[in-house]
């Protein structure tokens, strides 16, 4: 069932349109796009998409920017082309350039190992550490698939997500195959970082956003929510229920994909790529940089031409930028997708004419939709429905969704319970490329917590388990790819969960190991474990520093203790090793022993 207000949302959105052009006044119009406004009204209820913005630059004017929808449906604020929005991967184009705008000033060469300015930067291998550049970091052709997970599930500091590369397994050889990676763009900004001692941010303020006039963009979706004119973001839910959905914060891969634009100050930036690189009279991006990023440094896909789009070739990628040839005319392009929000930035070389859609909608066909209906128009190109096609496309993709969720349910087998009480799954899972997540129990339910959100995990069968987000309830027919398998280790305990579905690239799992999570106990009862214990004629030492208990063998350093369950201590630094105390009938330690991988040593109480 529906609910009500969102109803009321959808409705408002078809319904007030009309009135949303009435009340732009800042909106520029150009009459080669004279009642397109209609076909775009009709694209936003089809897709029952909030609000588009869109801006249209030729040569050096703006000649066309206008909103549409809403940025708020629940307070009815409209979208004008000063609306704000997270503009996502194409924010690949600006860290990129600055690689570019740095390149003489620096010395960069863009054909040396990475290693070069970022000394410490490891790869999955001493082959790959020793030969990835930037150039192959800019051009998506380093051989690792996404590991968006990595991001996704733990978001953290720029130079905690950098040093998780390394563990990074690649799916493909050096320089072989293009496989998207926003860790490689998050990487370009550290070496932009690093060689200037400033942080991305005031790079890209200082070497674009002000030489530009781009004064209503930021970085950060708590500057987003703090601007005069926030969009908030949306997706759709059950195919037209319009859903509010909160802000991302990927503040820590920031260089891939945090910018905050509207279609205004992103026009400006059209100008400069428009116009070889310069705003006005000025020099933003040097020229010879600017002849790579626009020409093919890596193959996409083969893009030869089909029988229903003969018109539309080949398919490759520059420096933040796709290139592909859209009827006879050289497009550079990129979109953008981060949490509510889609984007297009596109611009024709050879026809000096740039388009900017913006739209608050999760992974929308809009702005490709809109941008591709300009296009038309503009270039007086044969008219295409692009708006059917994409939504025929949005159709095929969802029913090859369901067959595939129904191959997989049907294999599900009745009546299964998991191996191990609830309990034993609780703890903590880390992985060094992908970072951790922790399972608690609540009632008779397992979550999964990750930095910003919960999910609910359902067991579908034995020890394999679905996640369900938690954020406004838990809505079983939102499915997710990703499946939990939580596995046994010889010791009889949950040791690992692996997660399938979320990489393609990879067909096998990503393994997170378990931890006990730490339990709380006071100084003074920690107390009773201190002492000395025998084992083969060495004596063991336990006893309390600063809050902690601590170990200590002869030959060995002290290791730490943390307390998980009734008398058993894991070794805090080191994985697989506790110590479990024997208690007497006065509870007190009779002995301990030492519980390892290799097998159990027991000493006793001296």
């Amino acid at each position: 069932m529906q609910h009500p207000k969102r109803n009321l949302g959808i409705l408002l959105v078809i319904l007030g349109l009309l009135f949303l052009q009435k009340t732009q006044a800042q909106s520029v119009n150009d009459p080669r796009l004279a009642g397109i406004e209609t076909t775009i009204n009709k694209i936003l209820a089809d897709h029952h998409a909030a609000g588009v913005a869109i801006a249209v630059v030729e040569k050096n004017k703006v000649v066309y920017a206008r909103g549409f929808g809403y940025r708020d449906i629940e307070k009815k604020l409209p979208v004008t082309p000063t609306t704000q929005f997270a503009i996502g991967s194409c924010t690949k184009a600006f860290t990129a350039a600055l690689l570019g705008i740095l390149q003489k000033e620096y010395s960069l060469d863009f054909d040396k190992p990475v290693t070069t300015y970022l000394p410490q930067q490891k790869f999955y291998s001493n082959e790959l550490t020793n030969q990835i550049t930037l150039r192959d970091m800019m051009s998506h052709r380093t051989g690792l698939p996404r590991h968006d997970l990595s991001w996704y599930i733990d978001p953290d500091t720029r130079e905690a997500l950098t040093k998780r590369v390394q563990y990074m397994e690649p799916s493909a050889p050096l320089r072989q195959r293009f496989q998207y990676n926003n860790f490689m763009f998050l990487l370009q900004g550290v070496v932009a970082e690093k060689v200037t001692g400033k942080k991305w941010e005031t790079n890209i303020s200082s070497r674009i956003f002000n030489k530009i006039g781009m004064r209503q963009s930021n970085f950060s979706v708590k500057d987003l929510a703090n601007y005069a004119e926030p969009a908030v973001g949306y997706d759709v839910k059950h195919d037209s229920v319009i859903h509010r959905m909160k802000y991302y914060d990927i503040d820590g891969m920031g260089p891939a994909g945090s910018i905050n634009s509207t279609v205004q100050d992103m026009a400006q930036w059209l100008r400069v790529w428009i116009n070889g690189g310069k705003y006005n009279d000025s020099v933003v991006v040097p020229a010879n940089y600017f002849a790579e990023a626009i020409s093919s440094q890596m193959i996409v896909a083969p893009g030869t031409p089909t029988p229903e789009k003969p018109d539309i070739q080949f398919s490759n990628y520059g420096f933040g930028w796709f290139l592909v040839s859209y009827k006879g005319h050289y497009r550079v392009e990129h979109g953008g997708n981060i949490d509510g929000f889609s984007a297009s930035t596109s611009f024709y070389p050879s026809d000096s004419i740039g388009i900017v859609v913006l739209c608050n909608q999760n992974g929308s066909a809009v702005p490709s939709a809109v941008r591709n209906l300009i296009t038309d128009k503009l270039l007086k190109l044969p008219a295409f429905d692009w708006n059917a096609d994409f939504l025929a496309a949005k159709k095929k993709a969802k029913d090859q969704a369901l067959q595939a969720e129904k191959s997989f349910t049907s294999g599900r087998v009745s009546n299964t319970q998991p191996s191990h009480p609830l309990a034993s799954y609780v703890g903590k899972y880390s992985n060094d490329a992908y970072g951790s997540f922790e399972v608690i129990q609540k009632g008779d339910s397992l979550f999964a917590k990750l930095k910003h959100q919960q999910w609910w995990l359902q067991q579908f069968h034995y020890d394999i388990f679905l996640p369900f987000d938690t954020e406004e309830g838990i809505d079983t027919t939102d499915k997710s790819p990703i499946r939990f398998q939580f596995t046994t280790g010889l010791k009889g305990d949950i040791e690992t969960a692996s997660l399938f579905g979320f990489e393609p690239a990879l067909p096998a799992p990503i393994i997170f190991s378990r931890a006990n999570n730490a339990i709380s106990v006071t100084e003074a009862s920690l107390k009773k474990y201190v002492g000395e214990f025998l084992l083969s004629g060495l004596t063991i030492k336990t006893y309390i520093k600063g809050s902690s208990l601590y170990v200590f063998v002869p030959g060995q350093p002290e290791y730490e203790l943390m307390p998980v369950s009734n008398h058993r201590f894991d070794f805090k630094a080191v994985k697989g090793f506790s110590v479990l105390f024997d208690m007497d009938e006065k509870d007190q330690p009779a002995g301990l022993t030492f519980i390892q991988p290799n097998g159990n040593y027991r000493a006793a109480k001296k």
